[in-house]
């Protein structure tokens, strides 16, 4: 890896004043955070001072993998994005069985299927510029999907066991007796995504996109990259999503077949 020169750090250090002026709007949300008794002030400035931090390692981190030729560091990085995603998405359906694993590997499998048709079908090259901030974006979703599904999948089973049994007295198979349960969370986590789908370009011009035009390239070639990035990001969150169910549905029955209480008694 080079070494920076006095120039490069002059540099950088010049391109950071806007981002930190930028912090005046959140100084602001403090304030309100304050006035309106929330007792949020510090978990914002904690947030934003994360976000500087993280931020300016990852720009180091990019930069040296960007001059690297070796495929093993796409991998790399793109392997830490669902480690983290995984745990993250764990974290918030923390009360299911091996939950940080069964996100992680939906994860895995929703963005990584997804990216290996986009490299098939040619619509990105595998370099590193192209793959990790596209990979970035679809685990990202992916994330926040899939522990939505796991969450809500689990408080509806609690809130309706007794539909559940009733269905497996019938001689309904799990999987058959948690079929609207699973529908529910599904439609539920995935409705953001398709309603943002919906709306892009009418309320908000997303990062990619608007990325590219305050880059200088044309709203035209912005549009083309966008479009690719929310089929991109449909398409994992939907496999994501629909994998983590099929892993998690074993996880609230005995061997049996019988409701397994105890994950539905923890709180």
């Amino acid at each position: 890896m080079e070494v920076y020169d006095s120039s490069f750090w002059s540099e950088f250090l010049r391109g950071m004043l806007k981002p930190a002026a930028a912090t005046a709007v959140v100084a602001m949300a403090v304030a309100l955070s304050f006035v309106q008794r929330l007792g949020l002030e510090w978990e914002m400035v904690y947030s934003i001072a994360r976000t500087f931090l993280q931020l300016s390692v990852i720009g180091f981190v990019l930069e040296f993998i960007f001059t690297q030729k070796n495929a093993g560091w796409i991998v790399l990085a793109y392997l830490f994005m669902v480690l983290v995603a995984g745990y993250t998405a764990g974290q918030r359906s923390k009360h299911v069985p091996r939950g940080k694993y069964i996100a992680g590997v939906s994860i895995l499998a929703g963005t990584s299927l997804t990216m290996l048709l986009l490299v098939v079908l040619n619509v990105f090259p595998f370099t590193p510029r192209y793959i990790i901030p596209v990979s970035g974006m679809m685990v990202g979703n992916a994330m926040t999907v899939t522990g939505v599904t796991m969450k809500k999948l689990r408080e509806d089973l609690k809130i309706q066991k007794n539909l559940v049994e009733t269905a497996l007295a019938l001689g309904a198979t799990p999987r058959q007796a948690i079929f609207h349960q699973v529908k529910r969370s599904l439609i539920i986590a995935l409705s953001p995504v398709l309603d943002n789908a919906k709306t892009v370009g009418l309320i908000s011009l997303p990062g990619a996109m608007t990325g590219l035009i305050m880059g200088g390239a044309s709203p035209l070639k912005a549009i083309q990259l966008q479009i690719v990035v929310m089929n991109m990001v449909i398409g994992a969150s939907t496999v994501s999503c629909v994998m983590s169910t099929y892993l998690c549905w074993p996880s609230f029955f005995t061997k049996a077949y019988q409701l397994e209480y105890k994950v539905f008694n923890e709180d």
